[in-house]
């Protein structure tokens, strides 16, 4: 079906397209009797506003950008969930994108955000962004005055607005969760060891084992890598040393602890805590249930879609913003008192 246009509606009324254009927004300059009469016929035929050409005459796109490493990571759902339910209240349509943890895919998908597509962008890094600490792509952004807001993963040498966790702080009250249950022997299993929120967790945890005066011993702490055999080297981690914590900084990493915990003949609480990092529906219904950091994701991706607009919108100064989200730990049945 043809789409109806003003012109078409003009014809029909034998007025101008700027008429027509002005009884559709209800304007007080069209009588009221011709603009209920246009109105009226334009809903009976189905017009619709042509949005892309109203975008292009006022040079915006009400249009997001949203950059994220991995779509199976519970907590970037979350984000995604906080950023969405902002931009519908502000009328704003979101473009969603997935770096895959890859620089190359990361530098090609924010070439193409930058050429116009969108008013803004909201980006996590990957980790081989960070691993390379190569930011060109961003200062490109910023030289051609798009607003961005990094979250989560972000890099002091982009100048921009960011929202973080405080996972340092997260992985320091964890480890101290661990020892206050009588715990002393704690392994970390990091699959997300070249980004920065995963050393800020390990530097936490170490924090913890220096107060406690309990050595810091790095064969403790399991490095997974994608090509990484996970039950192998748990296997390994298990017989180095009697441990009786792990602690895994992402959820499904502490789920597939748990099974393999489980499988080689540990009863969970009893011989070993486990706690996870996101608090996301996998945590609350695996057996025994995950304890698990909340890094409050929705609420981190709502703060991120607020600072975004507002940037966009012209209504903050020239200095830029470092927002903190602190974290808070739900306790449940993977931790016991030892």
């Amino acid at each position: 079906m043809k789409k109806m246009t003003l012109k078409e509606i003009a014809q029909v009324f034998n007025v101008s397209i700027s008429t027509v254009s002005k009884a559709i927004n209800d304007s007080h300059e069209i009588s009221y009797g011709l603009k209920t009469k246009i109105q009226q016929y334009a809903k009976e035929n189905k017009y619709r506003p042509n949005k892309l050409a109203l975008n292009l005459r006022q040079k915006k796109t009400k249009t997001i950008g949203v950059v994220v490493p991995n779509i199976l990571n519970y907590f970037f759902t979350q984000v995604f969930s906080g950023i969405e339910k902002v931009a519908n209240e502000k009328g704003y349509n979101l473009l969603s994108c997935i770096s895959d943890e890859s620089y190359e895919k990361e530098v090609k998908t924010l070439e193409f955000l930058g050429g116009g597509t969108v008013d803004g962008i909201i980006v996590s890094m990957a980790e081989e962004t960070q691993f390379k600490s190569k930011m060109d792509h961003f200062q490109n952004l910023l030289d051609e005055h798009i607003p961005l807001v990094m979250f989560d993963r972000v890099s002091d040498d982009v100048l921009c607005d960011k929202v973080v966790v405080d996972d340092y702080e997260a992985g320091y009250r964890t480890a101290k969760y661990f020892l206050n249950l009588g715990c002393t022997t704690l392994a970390v299993v990091s699959a997300i060891d070249q980004s920065s929120v995963g050393r800020l967790r390990v530097d936490g945890y170490k924090k913890a084992l220096s107060e406690a005066d309990i050595p810091f011993d790095d064969r403790l702490i399991l490095r997974l890598g994608k090509k990484d055999d996970l039950e192998l080297l748990m296997s390994l981690l298990l017989n180095y040393k009697q441990i009786d914590g792990i602690m895994a900084l992402d959820e499904i990493t502490a789920v597939e602890v748990l099974r393999i915990v489980k499988a080689r003949g540990y009863k969970v609480q009893e011989d070993i805590s486990v706690i996870g990092f996101t608090n996301g529906k996998l945590s609350r219904y695996v057996t025994p249930s995950l304890t698990a950091v909340s890094q409050h994701g929705t609420y981190l991706g709502e703060t991120a879609a607020n600072t975004l607009i507002e940037r966009m919108e012209g209504r903050t100064g020239k200095d830029f913003s470092t927002r903190i989200i602190k974290t808070s730990l739900v306790v449940r049945d993977s931790t016991k008192k030892l």
